[in-house]
């Protein structure tokens, strides 16, 4: 493990080996990405935290994954995780939005019973934006346990439409209706990484974590926001295994961060927002 300033990686998701037979949406991404041999492999707790270790990341946020009619990583299973190594990785919630009284309580489950951090839903995968009135019982329920929402925004990757991931209108609206929400959204924003970066100016309450990007190709503005007004909005990501965490961290360190900037980029951001 880095001995360096510390790292906190803020989306994240279990290698199951079977991505390509439950979520065929991302093979093309995977296989893109250079991580295509992990749509089919397996990599364990142990296997993860070694590659942690050599990539210098000492926490991973860890989600799970629902789609409709079919769980694809359950809450239970990211337990495993975070039982096996607890000061290593640390979970995310999941639910089936499209059952909002059963998805509350699962939600309060995942938390009060495994101990979860956050809940995760990817809004291209329900083809609902995030201010669909599906989710606003679990913003509710957010508020109540203390736990940030976390979301995708931008374009998507994996074969599906992108309207779900605008920034503005949908976002917008989540954080004008619940300014105690903790939010943050994942993937950029891109291409509307000048709405997102807005939405996070505008509200207290709403963040951009890095995930689906190699530190080479984050956007020159995102670049700017960090590094100035934005220091305290940004938070590093990976979306492992689709990245690799060891190249990732590598070109954190080629972006030429102040320490300042940095420290609150890996680490400090994201402690302070899911209360690490």
């Amino acid at each position: 493990m880095s001995t360096t300033a510390m790292t906190i990686d803020a989306w994240a998701q279990p290698a199951s080996g079977r991505t390509r037979e439950l979520m065929p949406e991302v093979a093309r991404l995977f296989e893109k990405s250079g991580s295509g041999h992990l749509l089919d492999q397996r990599v364990t707790p142990e296997q993860t935290v070694a590659e942690m270790d050599k990539a210098g990341v000492d926490k991973l946020m860890l989600a799970a994954w629902c789609r409709p009619e079919r769980w694809v990583c359950t809450n239970d299973e990211v337990a495993e995780f975070t039982r096996a190594f607890p000061e290593r990785f640390v979970g995310v919630a999941t639910v089936d939005l499209s059952k909002p009284v059963a998805a509350v309580r699962e939600l309060e489950r995942a938390v009060n019973e495994l101990g979860c951090k956050a809940l995760r839903i990817v809004p291209w995968l329900w083809k609902l934006p995030p201010n669909h009135r599906l989710y606003y019982p679990l913003y509710v329920k957010c508020i109540e346990l203390d736990i940030p929402f976390c979301t995708q925004v931008g374009h998507t990757g994996p074969l599906m439409p992108s309207e779900t991931g605008r920034p503005v209108p949908y976002l917008d609206e989540v954080a004008l209706d619940f300014p105690e929400l903790r939010i943050v959204a994942g993937h950029i924003g891109h291409p509307w990484t000048d709405e997102m970066i807005g939405v996070a100016w505008k509200h207290d309450n709403v963040y951009i974590d890095t995930s689906a990007y190699l530190p080479r190709y984050y956007p020159a503005q995102l670049l700017q926001f960090m590094q100035s007004y934005g220091a305290d909005k940004v938070l590093f990501g990976s979306n492992f295994p689709q990245l690799s965490l060891s190249r990732c961290m590598a070109q954190v360190k080629e972006l030429g961060l102040s320490a300042e900037v940095e420290a609150k980029f890996l680490y400090g951001n994201a402690r302070r927002v899911f209360k690490l």
